[in-house]
C-alpha cells in the first residue's frame, strides 16, 4: 500500500487491480455514483482501453427507489459509462419496502439485480468498491455482534455467490485515494445522505473513526487483523476437512450423514462446532446455522453424552436447528433433513 492515502491513483498502479480477471468474457461493475464506484469504473476503463483483447465491462446502476436523487444519479453514471466505451444498465428495485431491516434488504436486492445482470450479459464476475474504509468498518460491525473467527475475517478479495464470483479489487485502497484519483481527472461523484445518517449502525461505527485511530485501531490495522483472521480461518478449515475425512473412515457404514459419537467427542470444541454447521448447512433447508445456536447445540450434546456408562441406540437428545434434524444416541450424532413444521 502507497503510504500516501491521498494520492491520486495512476493507471499503472491500477493494473494489478484487475489483472486477475483480464481472461472473463464480462464483468459487471456496481457503479451507484458515489465516489468509490465511480473511480472503480474509471480505473476499469482505463486498465481495459490498454488491452487488445480483455473482458466486456457493463457498469450496473441499482436504483432502490429509496431517493429522489437516485434518478438522476444513474443518469450522470450512464453519462460516464458512454463516454468511456462502456455498456450501461440502471436497474430497479420494484415492489414493498420493510419497515425494519431496511439495509440489508436492500443490500440482498442489490445483490440480486447485479447477477441478474451479469446472468444476462454473460459475464462471470461482479466488482464492487469496497475500500479498507469499508473493511475496516465490517470487522467493527461483527466485533460487535460477537463474531467468530470466520465472520472476523470480514470481506474477501473474491467470494463466491450464486454462480457467480463477487470480486472486491479495492480491498487495500484507502477511500481517500480513490476520491483523490478522481478530482485529479475532473470526474464528479454523489453523496448518499444515508452514509452520515447515525439512524444505520454503519455510520455510527464510522463516526467513531477518528476517536479510534487515535489509539492505533485505524483503518489500516483493522484490515490487518481481518487479514490475518483470515488466514487463521483458512487454516482451521483445512483440520476440519481432516476431522470430516477421519469421523467418515469412523463411521464407514452409518447409511445416514452423522459422526461416530466418541470419535467426533474427542476433538477440539472448533472443530466439532464448525463440524456441525457444515453437517446442517448441508442437510438444512432454512438458511446458513447461527453460529451462537450451534455453540449451544454442541453444549447440549456434551451434557448429554458427559459421565458416559450409556450403551446402545437409545436416544439421548433430539434437536431441530436451521431445517436440520440432530439426533444423538450414545454410538451416533444423526444430521438429516428436519420433517415439515406442523401448521398450528
Amino acid at each position: 500500500m502507497i503510504e500516501d492515502d491521498a494520492s491520486p491513483i495512476s493507471a499503472t498502479e491500477a493494473k494489478p487491480f484487475f489483472a486477475n480477471w483480464k481472461a472473463a468474457r464480462a464483468l459487471v461493475l456496481a457503479v451507484s455514483g458515489g465516489p468509490d464506484s465511480m473511480a472503480l469504473m474509471w480505473l476499469a476503463a482505463r486498465w481495459r482501453r490498454a488491452m487488445t483483447r480483455g473482458p466486456d465491462l457493463i457498469a450496473v446502476t441499482v436504483d432502490h427507489g429509496l431517493r429522489r436523487e437516485a434518478a438522476r444519479e444513474a443518469r450522470n453514471v450512464k453519462q460516464l459509462a458512454s463516454s468511456l466505451g462502456m455498456t450501461h444498465r440502471t436497474l430497479r428495485w420494484t415492489g414493498e419496502k420493510p419497515v425494519t431491516g431496511l439495509p440489508a434488504a436492500a443490500r440482498e436486492a442489490r445483490y440480486a439485480l447485479l447477477f441478474k445482470a451479469a446472468r444476462s450479459h454473460g459475464a462471470s464476475h461482479v466488482l464492487t468498491a469496497h475500500t479498507l474504509d469499508d473493511q475496516a468498518e465490517t470487522v467493527l460491525m461483527r466485533m460487535s455482534r460477537g463474531s467468530g473467527i470466520a465472520g472476523l475475517s470480514a470481506m474477501a478479495r473474491e467470494t463466491k455467490r450464486e454462480g457467480f464470483i463477487l470480486a472486491r479489487p479495492f480491498l487495500h485502497v484507502p477511500k481517500s485515494r480513490l476520491i483523490a484519483t478522481l478530482d485529479k481527472a475532473g470526474i464528479g461523484y454523489a453523496e448518499d445522505p444515508t452514509n452520515r445518517d447515525v439512524g444505520f449502525t454503519r455510520p455510527r461505527l464510522r463516526a467513531l473513526m477518528p476517536a479510534l485511530a487515535k489509539e492505533g485501531c485505524d483503518a489500516r490495522n483493522l484490515a490487518r487483523l481481518a487479514s490475518r483472521l483470515a488466514r487463521a480461518n483458512a487454516a482451521l478449515e483445512l483440520l476440519v476437512d481432516g476431522a470430516e475425512r477421519y469421523l467418515a473412515l469412523q463411521d464407514r457404514t452409518a447409511r445416514r450423514p452423522g459422526f461416530q459419537a466418541r470419535a467426533f467427542a474427542s476433538l477440539a470444541p472448533e472443530i466439532k462446532v464448525r463440524l456441525l454447521l457444515r453437517a446442517i448447512d448441508r442437510v438444512g433447508c432454512e438458511g446458513p446455522a447461527e453460529l451462537g445456536k450451534v455453540e449451544t447445540l454442541l453444549l447440549a450434546l456434551d451434557r448429554a453424552t458427559a459421565g458416559g456408562g450409556v450403551h446402545g441406540r437409545r436416544i439421548l437428545l433430539r434437536r431441530t436447528l436451521a431445517g436440520a434434524l440432530v439426533t444423538l444416541t450414545a454410538e451416533r450424532i444423526s444430521v438429516e433433513r428436519a420433517p415439515p413444521r406442523r401448521a398450528r
